[in-house]
């Protein structure tokens, strides 16, 4: 399988020294657009991560009782670009207060996941975390809940490569549907 805008394979060795993350927002083919153009982003790629079924397929996912997320793995040069500037669209990109959906998309599929390969990495997903439901609040941003921020952040569990047609969705059908969106909120950067 060929990444259609990195022309480069999808199943590619990770360069050495390059770290990997997986971000769920919602319909992976948006939140894959965010990540795919970045200075220091060596690779995308969608998949289902976060669930208990082996190797599900889309259908799997979306219709039966598998647990797993629409996520995109984003692998980086953290020489180039940092974690948090990863946190920073990946906080921004879409509404992480909706739990089990994304605007009209409902279901387990969509909701919001960071899954780290590290320790490290998990430390700095929930710093940011913290910092984004603080900026919620001051922004005066509406919830049901007083803790409003739903992400489930925690070590990656395994990750299964989607279908070859989700790959690159939105480079391939510019005019596809993607219901994510964000609340507004910027994430502040020191």
């Amino acid at each position: 399988m060929i990444h259609f805008v990195k022309n480069i394979p999808i199943d590619e060795n990770v360069p050495e020294n390059y770290k990997e993350i997986v971000f769920g927002a919602g319909c992976f083919w948006g939140v894959e657009r965010k990540f795919w153009d970045l200075p220091g982003v060596f690779l995308t790629s969608v998949g289902y991560s976060g669930g208990d079924a082996e190797n599900p397929s889309y259908e799997d996912v979306c219709y039966r009782d598998t647990n797993h997320a629409e996520v995109v793995k984003v692998t980086y040069d953290s020489n180039v670009i940092d974690l948090m500037d990863l946190l920073k669209i990946f906080w921004e990109c879409h509404d992480p207060t909706q739990g089990m959906r994304q605007g009209n998309d409902i279901g387990t599929q969509y909701r919001s996941v960071i899954y780290t390969n590290n320790d490290d990495d998990l430390k700095v997903a929930l710093e940011s975390k913290d910092i984004y439901q603080k900026e919620l609040v001051k922004n005066n941003f509406k919830t049901d809940s007083l803790e409003s921020i739903t992400t489930e952040i925690e070590p990656v569990k395994n990750y299964y490569l989607a279908e070859e047609y989700h790959q690159q969705y939105l480079a391939k059908n510019p005019n596809g549907y993607c219901g994510i969106g964000g609340t507004g909120c910027s994430f502040p950067k020191e």
